[in-house]
């Protein structure tokens, strides 16, 4: 018999988020499983890392100084458009937190990133949940068929994890028009590789609040930043929920570097793109494997014989991410690196089929 609960009752009822993290080690894994950056951060980044260190100011809380207007200049707004947060998951649960009460509707389309079922469910929230699909992609009408006075949250990922599936800026305006009193959460954590954005929605629509990370791009997800992009009057309510200290001093150390040595991370994203993902993508056409069409850096894909698939590249220390459609059917999702890692991921594919 449970003792009697001091934390909210259905919290009881949840299963906590917990991705398969144990047991990666880039010394002796290609990482293909989590859409990361197959490569070290550059060495700016880390000189600056370093150079915090030694400078003997740890013992100090953190102090963001000009960042937000860094963050501004590079992602085209004003500073006060412009909330910096731990992690992009905190922009996530803190727009939740901010938008819903129990008894409201949001409206995630799937499949999709877990953190929005997540903190839908911490908030009490029905969660309403139109499918993607390999044929038509995001499923706009029925999105919008969907919204009613009760919708206070929709989530349109931009592009979608896993299916790497994008959203025209025209779509996420007409779903701002159709629910102006709701929350439309842009998650843009894919931006560089996609250079989808709505960011030129803002001015036009103050329920549009887009969420950025430096987990992926920038391969940076151990220190945790990210940020906002909304109205000046939703970053200032968003600033109330947020804490004063929430983003660590070293996570804006290394954005800082990051963004004033664009250069290297640039030639990444290139790399990806149009060498190794076209790579990829070819292979799979040849071998008559489906994928789901991707503007990200990861690919959907739905061979046939797939544990044994899956067996043979965790054999030779390539990981990558088992995912299943609408329907239940299994795919792997995996991510792209360099175009030398890529080479080797089709080198053991090739065996294994």
């Amino acid at each position: 018999m449970r003792s009697m609960s001091i934390f909210k009752s259905h919290l009881y009822e949840l299963s906590a988020y917990t991705p398969p993290l144990e047991g990666r080690d880039p010394e002796t894994h290609l990482l293909l499983d989590f859409n990361e950056r197959t490569l070290p951060v550059s060495e700016p980044i880390r000189q600056a890392l370093i150079d915090y260190v030694n400078s003997d100011r740890i013992q100090m809380y953190p102090s963001y100084g000009d960042i937000a207007n860094i963050i501004a200049d590079y992602a085209k707004v004003k500073p006060t458009q412009t909330m910096i947060t731990n992690g992009s998951d905190q922009g996530i649960e803190l727009i939740f937190r901010a938008s819903c009460s129990p008894g409201d509707e949001v409206i995630i389309p799937m499949p999709n990133f877990a953190m929005y079922q997540q903190c839908a469910q911490v908030e009490r929230v029905k969660i309403v949940a139109p499918f993607y699909s390999q044929e038509h992609g995001f499923p706009l009408a029925e999105v919008l068929a969907a919204i009613n006075e009760k919708t206070r949250v929709i989530c349109i990922s931009n592009p979608n994890n896993p299916s790497g599936v994008g959203v025209r800026p025209d779509d996420i305006e007409s779903i701002a028009k159709a629910a102006p009193n709701c929350t439309i959460l842009v998650d843009e954590c894919y931006f560089e590789f996609s250079k989808l954005s709505a960011v030129g929605l803002l001015d036009r629509h103050s329920n549009i609040v887009i969420t950025r990370t430096f987990s992926k791009t920038w391969g940076m997800p151990s220190l945790r930043f990210g940020y906002l992009l909304a109205s000046p009057e939703n970053i200032q309510a968003l600033l109330c929920v947020r804490g004063p200290y929430d983003i660590n001093q070293m996570a804006i150390v290394a954005a800082r570097a990051a963004l004033e040595n664009p250069g290297y991370t640039d030639a990444y994203v290139d790399e990806v793109m149009n060498k190794s993902k076209p790579l990829l993508e070819k292979f799979l056409t040849d071998k008559g494997i489906s994928y789901w069409p991707s503007c990200a850096n990861y690919l959907w894909t739905f061979p046939e014989n797939i544990d044994n698939l899956e067996s043979a590249l965790t054999a030779a220390n390539i990981l990558v991410r088992p995912k299943a459609d609408a329907s239940g059917k299994m795919g792997l999702r995996i991510s792209l690196g360099s175009f030398a890692q890529t080479k080797h991921l089709i080198d053991i594919l090739t065996r294994a089929l």
